[in-house]
């Protein structure tokens, strides 16, 4: 596992760690895939990154430690969250799911109202799942994947490694690194205000849905980090997630797809140090946001773009999530698909872009400049599976003192402590998960 890390970091930064232990065994996650070791090394550089920081800041960082316990709880957080003692209910709605066509098997996204028409529409039935169950068994598993995203759902076929390698968007993705950190524009260097953590006076703007982005967030929030989610109030929220990935930010409802929700969005990242979005590549440049209208309304901003089929290819634009992309790229493949043990590519990806918005804020304390980075959970499902395999076979693992309480506005939560070990300046969040939409778009003073 050290190598994984050191190559992580190499792909960060062309340089070596500093110090860093990693403990425990690859067996507390079952499946051939190396999960915990891809978990593991994922926090491990985020800390590092984070440790960095700490260094402009005269702070030694100390001997950075992730264990791999640790890190598969981080990666099944969600799973582990309790409100008030109570479990989060299923994340996934009644049409979601693993369906077996004529050739083969498809995996259908339904969890928002408008993925699940999309379903009912590409396929010409009513919104039940034995309606669709028969409809997509007539079918090839292509057919169904073409019809469900042509109108404008999310699906995916099951294919074989070997068939994703030869795939047009495979072979984009093999081509793209897994973390692209470059310079936009330039900027003057940054100067950084008094604080005994590493991200403390750092303004984080989150556009972000789901699980990847969020989970990044709530990492940078770990470390000091003003977060301000922004949401809209109309659109669909997977609570269960939400509860849990919002820890310690604060939360907004921004109307993007108004004149003066834009207008405060322009006024939120003029006064930002780092956005961190997850709209399909392309989606902010049409209302006004792209790169170097970023670089223009905020010099020195950090920009990080996460996508699920990367920022390249036939599929750069196509709607994608965790369960998609393990369909698309073969990591599920099987009869019937064998799904990773953890929505591993999102938290993985989390992890990875608030190591390389950490890598990237230090670049700009040092040499100056706009810095964009770009990653996908397709590009971190390729990482995955160049790391090789491991016994399947997994001990049983207990959590629970790796749990820790807070109040929240969903009441008492029981949640994960924050994984990493960073001796110069414990990660940790300040407060627990707020309602969304209840804060003010506007930065604390």
């Amino acid at each position: 596992m050290r190598e994984i890390v050191e190559g992580v970091w190499n792909t960060l930064t062309e340089s070596s760690p500093g110090p860093f232990e990693l403990t425990g065994t690859e067996d507390v996650l079952p499946g051939q895939y190396r999960v915990a070791a891809a978990a593991t090394a994922s926090i491990a550089a985020a800390t590092l990154a984070a440790g960095e920081m700490l260094r402009l800041r005269d702070i030694e960082p100390g001997v950075v430690t992730a264990d791999t316990r640790h890190a598969a709880a981080a990666f099944r957080s969600e799973q582990l969250l309790r409100v008030a003692g109570v479990g989060a209910e299923p994340v996934w709605a009644p049409l979601s799911g693993d369906y077996r066509a004529a050739d083969g098997w498809v995996r259908l996204h339904a969890n928002y109202p408008r993925h699940e028409a999309a379903i009912c529409w590409g396929l010409g039935v009513p919104g039940s799942r034995e309606a669709v169950e028969k409809a997509v068994a007539g079918r090839s598993a292509r057919e169904v994947e073409h019809a469900v995203v042509t109108a404008g759902g999310a699906a995916a076929e099951l294919r074989s490694p070997s068939d994703w390698a030869a795939h047009p968007q495979g072979e984009a993705v093999a081509s793209l690194p897994l973390v692209s950190l470059e310079p936009v524009d330039a900027a003057p260097k940054r100067t950084l205000f008094y604080s005994d953590r590493p991200l403390g006076g750092i303004r984080v703007l989150e556009l972000t849905h789901v699980l990847a982005g969020p989970v990044a967030g709530r990492v940078l929030a770990a470390h000091g980090a003003d977060v301000l989610h922004v949401g809209a109030a109309h659109l669909p929220r997977v609570e269960a997630l939400v509860r849990d990935t919002n820890q310690g930010k604060r939360s907004t409802f921004v109307a993007l797809d108004t004149e003066g929700g834009r207008a405060r969005l322009k006024k939120l990242i003029s006064r930002a140090d780092v956005l961190v979005q997850s709209f399909r590549p392309g989606a902010l440049a049409r209302i006004g946001f792209g790169p170097s209208e970023l670089a223009s309304l905020r010099p020195g901003l950090v920009i990080a773009d996460l996508s699920a089929y990367g920022w390249e290819g036939p599929w750069a634009r196509r709607r994608g999530f965790d369960s998609l992309v393990q369909m698309s790229s073969g990591l599920a493949f099987g009869d019937p698909p064998a799904p990773l043990p953890v929505q591993a590519l999102d938290h993985a990806t989390g992890w990875l872009t608030a190591a390389a918005v950490l890598t990237a804020l230090r670049r700009q304390v040092t040499d100056g400049g706009t810095w964009r980075a770009r990653l996908s959970l397709a590009g971190t499902g390729r990482w995955l599976d160049s790391l090789g395999r491991k016994d399947p076979a997994a001990v049983d693992v207990e959590f629970d003192d790796l749990l820790e309480e807070a109040d929240s506005g969903y009441g008492r939560l029981t949640r994960v402590r924050m994984a990493g070990g960073l001796p110069g300046a414990q990660p940790h969040w300040e407060f627990g998960t707020r309602l969304p939409g209840v804060d003010k778009p506007t930065w604390t003073p």
